[in-house]
């Protein structure tokens, strides 16, 4: 799908100055702000970014400084399952 925006001179000047110029800028810009509020996966922002790894992904949102929501509970659980496993 191809989406055609109007934002002012001077915002475009400044992001055709990024590497990539501004369609990549407001492209990664929405790909970031999907990720971040969960509509979007990061096999998504791969394929919507055209990365070719997932660890290129993962040097893509780590640089954006987009991670995932891992909370108190998630880290909770993830000790109890690696004392659990530790047992056996």
């Amino acid at each position: 799908m191809q989406i055609a925006i109007d934002i002012p001179d001077e915002i475009g000047n400044t992001l055709a100055a990024e590497a990539g110029g501004a369609s990549r800028a407001v492209l990664e810009a929405v790909a970031t702000a999907a990720y971040r509020s969960g509509k979007i996966s990061p096999l998504q922002v791969q394929q919507m970014l055209g990365l070719g790894s997932r660890w290129e992904t993962e040097a893509f949102l780590s640089r954006v400084e987009a991670f995932p929501d891992y909370t108190m509970d998630d880290l909770e659980r993830d000790i109890a399952a690696i004392r659990a496993a530790a047992r056996k």
